[in-house]
């Protein structure tokens, strides 16, 4: 019971040493409001007023229906030019797709051949590039189905496809990068705040005071990661309901409390890896280019940004050991796709043991570095 209270007062100490960090109080409240909702608004993901030029070679009703179908939002105005112009317009930058119809396109059309449209795209500009080319061939797809039901010989396209968009049917961006952002903020906020109260301990010499007290270093660890991991806990779970179903509008399906106890063991791990840092770290500028290499590999890798399952075999067997890989599963499946605890519980269980894990290195770094200061 005595080391009970010892870890709820020490907690109760941090808390308050936290609500006098001005910076890292700011830094908090913007994290999980104003930094979720620009990133959720600011960067548009979706196909938005891409310029696009077209050349006409076959001047025909068809090659007429292709270029009034490319419209806003997703388009520009198609522009016309001449077959000479396309090089020059695109190293100039001024459009980012062209379209080459070429001669006799529509009459080849309904005499039942495949004749192409070239489509000239810029690639420099990455994500309008992929998206577009998608989008390109679905609106031509589009117009030569109807345009052939239409016309007298009948002639129809040898597939049919029917996409079915089971979850975020509208694909809206800003649903997935809150979502998104808020788990990346969790695991940020967790090893930052975690890390600056240890090294905080240093700079100001009161390390110094915990080691004539009686007391051990796993209940100064474990007052840490209460205190900083129920200050994220909480932040998370308001910005759930005020910004991201409130702000944005985001139609969260899951279970809100099955995600926030999936939130609470990741936590215990990366309040760990944050106490290993903080233990590392003799001042604040070494704990921000230590969280610089560590944040990174932890947020680029996990299947937050990017799928896992486009990255090398060796890179996501290597990130089954970080906890954040199996937090952005879990809060996809729960937020996403209201996936319940019968689907989840294998990450619940590997965060339980990478956690501990953590733990425990991080403990007997922090009690080495507490022996060595005595």
């Amino acid at each position: 019971m005595n080391k009970l209270a010892n870890i709820y007062r020490l907690g109760v100490k941090e808390l308050r040493g936290l609500a006098h960090d001005r910076i890292l109080s700011i830094f908090i409240i913007w994290a999980f409001s104003v930094g979720i909702y620009t990133a959720a608004t600011a960067a548009s993901r979706e196909l938005h007023n891409a310029p696009i030029a077209v050349v006409d070679e076959d001047s025909s009703a068809l090659s007429s229906r292709i270029i009034n179908a490319f419209y806003g939002p997703y388009f520009n105005t198609p522009q016309l030019i001449g077959l000479n112009d396309i090089d020059p317009s695109m190293d100039e930058g001024t459009y980012t797709f062209v379209l080459d119809i070429p001669p006799n396109f529509s009459r080849d059309v309904q005499a039942g051949k495949n004749p192409d449209i070239q489509v000239n795209i810029d690639a420099t500009r990455m994500t309008q590039a992929f998206i577009g080319a998608t989008y390109i061939r679905n609106i031509i797809v589009r117009e030569l189905a109807e345009f052939t039901r239409d016309s007298s010989k009948g002639f129809e396209l040898p597939i049919s496809l029917n996409t079915y968009v089971k979850f975020n049917p509208n694909l809206t961006g800003s649903w997935y990068g809150a979502v998104m952002e808020l788990i990346n903020n969790v695991t940020l906020l967790s090893i930052i705040l975690t890390g600056a109260a240890l090294v905080r301990e240093r700079e100001h010499g009161t390390i110094e005071h915990l080691l004539v007290m009686p007391i051990g270093a796993a209940e100064v660890m474990l007052a840490k990661v209460w205190s900083m991991g129920l200050v994220v806990l909480i932040a998370a779970g308001l910005s759930i309901y005020i910004v991201i179903k409130g702000a944005l509008a985001v139609p969260i399906i899951g279970s809100v409390p099955l995600f926030m106890i999936g939130a609470l063991l990741h936590l215990f791990a990366t309040t760990s890896i944050g106490i290993f840092l903080g233990t590392i770290a003799r001042n604040m500028p070494q704990l921000g280019i230590l969280m610089i290499l560590v944040i990174l590999p932890l947020q680029m890798l996990s299947g937050a940004i990017t799928p896992r399952e486009s990255m090398p075999d060796i890179v996501q067997n290597i990130m089954l050991i970080a906890p954040t890989t199996h937090f952005v599963n879990l809060s996809q499946a729960i937020l996403y796709r209201g996936a319940s605890f019968d689907v989840v519980w294998p990450q619940f269980v590997a965060i339980i043991g990478i956690g501990a894990v953590f733990f425990m290195l991080a403990l007997s770094l922090f009690r080495r570095s507490l022996a060595a200061s005595q």
